[in-house]
């Protein structure tokens, strides 16, 4: 049953005022994560193998999903901190693929050529002069890895040419940026599109150009040279009416919206709404919709389904006042017109966070709940069909500790996935 949705106008106040459990140092009306029970195992190196048998890997909770090794967060961040963020790299030289983990203190490269004996390679450390962060976040072009940090002062954009991790023959080794674009200080999220070659900073913060929160344009087609291309932000949209955007994905549309096909479009979870622009024309962006829904909490996170007709997205606070942890089915054939199809109730009464999508499966890092996947080749039906519990003996309640995110794009089928105070996790569909 297709639900209402909520159009917004730039003359509304603001929607629902959120929650704030601890407030960022970029933007202190977003929520942010609460510190994390630490893990307290003395292992420094990977665990083994694990199936799941009779719902369980070991001391993980599990249905259909194998643990095939783990990195405590001592393995790889000496200082402890917290990991969060996660995404993926393969060689195309050596057919090797590399989980890339974002943590307090900077980003750890992870070598996968043995996923049952992963290898802490070496660090690239937070820009000089930065400071430590929850909140971390890597994207990858051209073989090489862009890295965001926020609430972290004048941290910039970080590029790392990825093939340096080749060949170290003495880890972990630490590791330089190749270049650090400037034009930014602190931001949420860096959002790539891989097919034109831009990057989109978002969540800006902390000074310099923050283009109110909104998307901050960086030509990428030259890795090692970013240059800044635009702005936009939608000040129909964010708690401050800036058009701040937590999250977004950006795309070269294919949808079915004759009027918009092959047009650079972007959705942005900006807190408040979904925000839907056409962002082709770099110094010309134009706002296609913004639209809110019932019962928001914040509007975090969403991805797209591969024909560009639903996007299915989190909300990280909606539990605190639903009790029921839910996913967004919009339906976004009418891109001036996106409207909630349905909502899938999981069950369950944690806080969600980052989800995404490959073929006909959905991959959701869920905090306590660990790693959910569902079926999605009912567009309009989600089913969960496996999950792997990354924090044994979690509360099932709001929160924010657990599972951050996860990397479902390898071909090996292998799913790094990272866990706030556990380190990063290594698993994989037993069937």
């Amino acid at each position: 049953m297709k639900t209402s949705a909520l159009k917004l106008t730039r003359s509304r106040g603001c929607i629902l005022a959120v929650a704030v459990l601890a407030a960022a140092c970029g933007d202190p009306d977003r929520p942010g994560p609460i510190d994390p029970p630490r893990d307290t195992t003395t292992t420094v190196g990977p665990s083994g193998f694990k199936a799941c048998s009779n719902g369980l890997a070991g001391d993980f909770s599990c249905d259909g999903v194998n643990l095939m090794s783990r990195l405590t967060l001592t393995g790889f961040a000496n200082s402890g901190g917290n990991a969060n963020d996660v995404w993926g790299w393969t060689d195309p030289a050596t057919g090797i693929e590399w989980a890339l983990v974002g943590h307090s203190e900077g980003t750890a490269f992870v070598s996968l050529r043995d996923p049952e004996r992963p290898v802490y390679t070496g660090l690239l450390p937070l820009t000089e002069g930065a400071s430590p962060s929850l909140w971390r976040d890597i994207k990858v072009y051209r073989d090489h890895a862009f890295i965001v940090a926020d609430g972290a002062g004048r941290h910039g954009m970080q590029v790392f040419d990825l093939t340096q991790l080749r060949g170290v023959s003495n880890p972990p080794q630490s590791f330089t940026a190749t270049t650090t674009y400037d034009r930014i200080h602190s931001a949420h999220n860096i959002v790539i599109n891989e097919e034109t070659g831009f990057a989109y900073s978002v969540g800006g913060g902390g000074g310099s150009d923050t283009c109110g929160g909104g998307l901050h344009m960086i030509d990428i087609r030259t890795p090692a040279d970013p240059r800044f291309a635009g702005c936009f932000a939608d000040e129909a949209t964010g708690n401050r009416r800036t058009g701040y955007t937590h999250d977004a994905i950006c795309v070269a549309y294919r949808g079915p919206d004759t009027e918009h096909r092959g047009k650079e479009i972007c959705f942005g979870s900006n807190e408040t709404a979904l925000s839907i622009a056409d962002v082709t024309d770099k110094a010309n962006p134009a706002a296609l919709a913004a639209v809110s829904y019932p019962d928001l909490g914040y509007t975090h996170q969403g991805w797209l389904d591969e024909e560009h007709e639903y996007l299915y997205m989190n909300d990280e606070f909606d539990e605190y006042n639903r009790g029921r942890t839910r996913t967004l089915v919009w339906d976004i054939k009418d891109l001036d017109d996106p409207i909630v199809a349905t909502e899938f109730d999981h069950g369950t009464a944690v806080s969600d966070h980052n989800l995404y999508v490959v073929g006909d499966m959905m991959y959701q890092s869920n905090y306590a709940a660990g790693l959910r996947i569902l079926d999605i080749s009912d567009r309009e039906n989600p089913r969960e069909i496996a999950f792997f519990n990354t924090e044994p003996g979690a509360a099932d309640q709001p929160g924010m500790w657990g599972a951050w995110s996860n990397y479902p794009f390898f071909a090996s089928g292998v799913i790094p996935v990272s866990s706030m105070g556990g380190g990063v996790l290594f698993v994989k569909r037993a069937n």
